[in-house]
């Protein structure tokens, strides 16, 4: 579920309004945008994956918030940690080679 918004990373570009299939993102005029609806995050990682500048982090959690405790640990390092891990934006490799999902698709019983 997303949780965070870096304001010290994010440009105010709008992107994750954009980019969000459920609408949980709202557009601020002349700040960042804000996370108006997050319960209804679906976790699929478009808003994290979409940002250029790597100011969201969506935690792994997809049936609730994180709590205090949990994002106590947050650091500026996991924003953007899906998008490195698949390789996008500038200066990063690609990881879509490494991904053997496809083979699922010859598995039929």
């Amino acid at each position: 579920m997303i949780e965070v918004v870096d304001a010290t990373r994010c440009t105010g570009c709008n992107i994750c309004v954009q980019a969000c299939p459920t609408r949980v993102f709202e557009a601020v005029a002349g700040g960042i945008p804000r996370i108006a609806r997050q319960d209804a995050c679906q976790t699929c990682f478009m808003c994290e994956l979409y940002c250029p500048e790597d100011a969201l982090y969506v935690a792994p959690l997809a049936d609730r918030a994180a709590t205090a405790e949990e994002l106590e640990g947050f650091a500026a390092a996991q924003a953007g940690a899906y998008r490195r891990a698949v390789g996008w934006g500038r200066g990063r490799q690609s990881t879509a080679q490494d991904d053997a999902s496809y083979e699922l698709l010859g598995r039929t019983h």
